[in-house]
């Protein structure tokens, strides 16, 4: 039990094969040791053993949030899904904003912990401290939009107001190996394959009923202080400030055109570095300015929703009126995000701004990642050109094919649909087709080409949960000079700052916090706001230890699946230099070797294993269940 400001000390454990509901306290220790949301979710992975199959009933789905969550802090709308990968075999987590993070908070609890197999469709609804299931079965096959209307009317709520629903759509049920779990419409738990893993359960939706009960510091004058510092830094920042530009005036598709003036933008599944690349070696009609935040903002923008305590309002709502197979559509969904263009746009080789959000919205319906989506799509692109794929052909920036290849995907609707669910990884494997993929450790790249970004290549190749962005943003300090601008081209010195930011985006995800706070927030404000919420006193190197505890627990988990140094590797094209014609990047590849020697050195591991030295440093206990003693050798990782 934990005595913690921030906490519920309530967590359900739900197990779908007989559908009981078990309570839980937190542990002091763990609280105080991962902190929670992401940390403590990976640990209840954790102790649930590595060995278990990640669409089997033994598989342990959290759904968590931390001591900052639903709380004043500004960004703390967030909430974290902790689950061990069907896409990658690797434990990850999956992030979302919205309000389900607060309201679950505000109903009573720190985290839902789902195990076993429903016989039939269920979902879940939270009220006041309590679990309860209920039949699905009307609602299987169903989109998310639709499930999300039906719910509404049978719960009794006022979405929006006093109700949150987490679902997921076709791709989950039809076990789309990166299916995604959708909160209020369009804000996704987007990569891992979270969706997967509860369409695997029979789980089709987590509804959450609240008031606005928000938790009370227990250090009211230190919070007040961490909070009052915290939003002077955002109110201040370029990248923060709200309606003075960057991400409040053009979402998070602000970075388009900067990737693109970069020669950073994979272009046409990785081939080029921009738009412009592309555009001058094959007369292609594409340019990236069409489908960037500025564009977006002029043109198709009509609302700009924000989640809960956050001044930026990044999400960019926007209505686009587009003809579709001689159709007239009308589409209206909440984000046009930069990851999601990227993917769906310039990397499979076109730039048509009104069918990249008629590809979001139909990614949300169904269910699945935008980003694993639209880059399977290229890959499959590049396969056809090679005469790779029996099963069917796409063609290259064919926009009006992807739009129904999405619900083809999602549905599992024929033969080529149904093997590009499965990923990159395993399309790989049975097409003979390594040198297609952008994928590590079977998750594809996000929009920073590792040519251009260095940090992002030993970040992608180190990231616990396959190719990552998020799991140390290295292009703040690359792009935007956060903390201190450094040279993107320059691999010294990355290991070390990839590795920081690694440890410090643990700990906001384990708050759980945006991690835009990070543009304008450091670790100081980070201590006085948990320090003051908590009633704790601890000091910036113990938090950031928490951190590297976080970072190292999921480490030292995907060692004991089988994952070692040999999976800390990048795309081949990547690490092959000769680029022609590509501006700054002309010539440009990934040092990745350089940079894993230097990594790995800062982190005190020997070839991507976490020694039991360092697991003692950190105080990471083995736990139940895994059947793996701390320095035994990892086997094989499994497919």
């Amino acid at each position: 039990m934990t005595e913690l400001g921030g906490f519920q000390d309530r967590v359900a454990r739900v197990d779908l094969s007989d559908g009981s509901v078990a309570y839980e306290s937190i542990d002091d220790e763990d609280a105080r040791k991962y902190i929670g949301a992401r940390g403590l979710g990976v640990k209840y992975v954790f102790e649930q053993g590595p060995d278990v199959d990640p669409l089997g009933p033994e598989n342990l789905l959290a759904f968590m949030n931390g001591p900052l969550s639903g709380t004043q802090v500004t960004m703390s709308g967030r909430i974290a899904v902790c689950t061990k990968s069907p896409l990658t075999g690797t434990v990850t987590d999956s992030h979302h904003g919205g309000w389900s993070g607060a309201r679950l908070k505000w109903a009573g609890f720190d985290g839902l912990l789902f195990e076993g197999e429903a016989d039939e469709p269920v979902y879940a609804v939270v009220e006041d401290g309590e679990l309860e299931l209920r039949d699905a079965s009307h609602l299987w096959g169903n989109g998310v939009h639709e499930t999300r209307d039906t719910i509404e009317e049978e719960v009794d709520g006022s979405y929006g107001k006093n109700l949150s629903i987490m679902a997921i759509g076709p791709g989950g049920e039809n076990e789309v190996k990166y299916a995604c779990i959708i909160n209020e419409d369009d804000r996704a738990s987007g990569r891992g394959g979270t969706g997967c893993v509860m369409g695997s359960k029979n789980l089709k939706a987590i509804v959450i009923k609240s008031t606005t009960k928000m938790p009370q510091p227990a250090d009211p004058e230190t919070f007040k202080e961490g909070h009052q510092q915290a939003m002077q830094a955002i109110t201040e920042s370029d990248v923060t400030a709200p309606n003075e530009g960057g991400l409040s005036m053009y979402g998070t598709n602000v970075l388009m055109n900067i990737g693109e003036e970069m020669d950073g933008l994979p272009t046409k599944n990785g081939r080029y570095t921009s738009t412009e690349a592309m555009r001058d070696a094959e007369g292609a009609d594409i340019d990236a300015e069409r489908v960037s935040g500025e564009n977006v903002r002029e043109n198709i923008l009509v609302d700009e929703p924000t989640c809960h305590s956050c001044p930026v309002a990044c999400k960019k709502e926007v209505e686009v009126q587009t003809m579709h197979k001689g159709e007239e559509m009308n589409v209206r969904m909440e984000s046009y995000e930069y990851e999601s263009a990227y993917a769906l746009g310039p990397n499979s080789g076109h730039t048509d701004r009104d069918a990249v959000a008629l590809m979001i919205d139909r990614c949300n319906d169904m269910g699945i990642d935008t980003i694993e989506t639209g880059n399977m799509m290229a890959m499959a692109m590049e396969m056809s050109e090679e005469g790779k794929l029996e099963e069917g052909d796409l063609e290259w920036g064919d926009a009006e094919t992807m739009v129904d290849m999405i619900e083809r995907i999602g549905r599992r609707e024929d033969d080529l649909a149904d093997l590009l669910a499965e990923g990159p990884r395993r399309v790989a494997d049975r097409k003979e087709a390594h040198d297609n993929s952008l994928a590590v450790k079977g998750q594809t790249i996000a929009a920073y080409d590792p040519r251009c970004m260095k940090g992002m290549g030993i970040g992608y190749a180190t990231s616990n949960r396959g190719a990552c962005h998020l799991r140390g943003y290295t292009p703040a300090a690359e792009i935007l000079g956060i903390p201190e601008k450094v040279d993107p081209y320059e691999w010294e010195g990355k290991g070390e700052l990839t590795a920081a930011f690694q440890d410090l985006h643990a700990i906001s995800d384990s708050f759980d916090i945006c991690k835009f706070n990070a543009f304008a927030e450091g670790i100081e404000e980070y201590v006085l706001q948990y320090n003051g919420m908590t009633g704790l006193d601890v000091g910036e190197d113990e938090l950031m230890q928490a951190g590297e505890r976080v970072y190292n627990l999921e480490r030292y988990y995907n060692n004991l699946v089988g994952f070692d140094g040999a999976d800390d590797s990048l795309p081949a094209r990547f690490l092959e230099g000769g680029i022609p014609g590509q501006g700054a990047s002309e010539g440009e590849y990934c040092e990745l070797e350089e940079m894993k020697a230097e990594y790995y050195d800062h982190r005190g591991w020997v070839d991507g294993v976490v020694p039991d030295e360092k697991l003692e440093e950190l105080e990471i206990d083995i736990g139940p269940g895994t059947g793996v003693s701390a320095g035994d050798s990892p086997a094989p990782a499994d497919d």
